[in-house]
């Protein structure tokens, strides 16, 4: 099945130019590398004075790992909600993310979990190149019953 950017936006919460992802690369049960290039895009929402800043690549990793969850969740399941409670280490090589004229690879690795929280490691790449890395912290709520 096709992770395209249609199948991304209709399993996480972000829609519309605020969905940053174009689709998933790779796969399997402890991480995820997606494909990016709204950071090139004059419309994307995150942007400030015509500017994209590298702190943004953080919202790109997050995404990462909400597709990385859907992947995970059973096809019937309600989609679990998470919240980004904090990063950690978060490292950069770069300013900004607007001026990167291929696309972003986002990779993200589940280093360890709970029915409650994850902790995953993140980088965004350019070129083969790592522009941002950190890792990040997400407090799970369990779907209604």
């Amino acid at each position: 099945m096709k992770r395209d950017q249609a199948w991304i936006a209709a399993h996480i919460p972000h829609q519309g130019a605020m969905c940053l992802l174009d689709a998933v690369e790779q796969w399997d049960a402890e991480a995820i590398v997606c494909r990016a290039s709204s950071h090139r895009r004059s419309d994307n929402p995150l942007r400030a004075a015509n500017r994209l800043g590298i702190a943004n690549g953080i919202e790109f990793a997050a995404q990462a790992m909400a597709v990385h969850g859907a992947l995970l969740a059973a096809d019937d399941a309600a989609p679990t909600v998470g919240f980004l409670t904090s990063v950690r280490d978060v490292q950069w090589q770069r300013p900004r993310l607007d001026d990167i004229a291929s696309d972003l690879m986002v990779h993200a690795q589940r280093i360890s979990g709970s029915a409650n929280s994850l902790l995953y490691q993140f980088e965004l790449r350019a070129d083969e190149a790592v522009v941002l890395s950190g890792r990040a912290s997400v407090l799970l709520k369990a779907p209604p019953a």
